[in-house]
């Protein structure tokens, strides 16, 4: 069991480390920055129809808020998936 799990420790390591190796200058963007792209070269003349409420002071909050978003997320499904586990092999018993 340790040596299944230090092998999928590696395998999660290699995943983040070896994209960064391979395209270590490429731009790590986006899609929200890509649609607004497309949008532009469609309709030059586009204007949004809302603004935001608050603006985030940097890109670094921006990618802070997004991965708590992200985290709280899995932590509720990974919540419900546990219960509803606990829940019929409690009823086995």
């Amino acid at each position: 069991m340790k040596k299944q799990n230090i092998l999928l420790l590696l395998g999660v390591v290699l995943l983040i480390v070896l994209p960064l190796l391979f395209n270590g200058n490429a731009e790590y963007g986006g899609a929200d920055g890509l649609a607004e792209e497309m949008i532009g070269q469609i309709d030059p003349g586009y204007q949004a129809w809302y603004s935001n409420i608050w603006e985030p002071p940097s890109g670094e909050i921006e990618s802070l808020l997004f991965a708590l978003q992200a985290a709280i997320g899995a932590g509720i499904v990974c919540y419900v998936i546990g219960y509803y586990k606990g829940k019929k092999s409690g009823a086995k018993a």
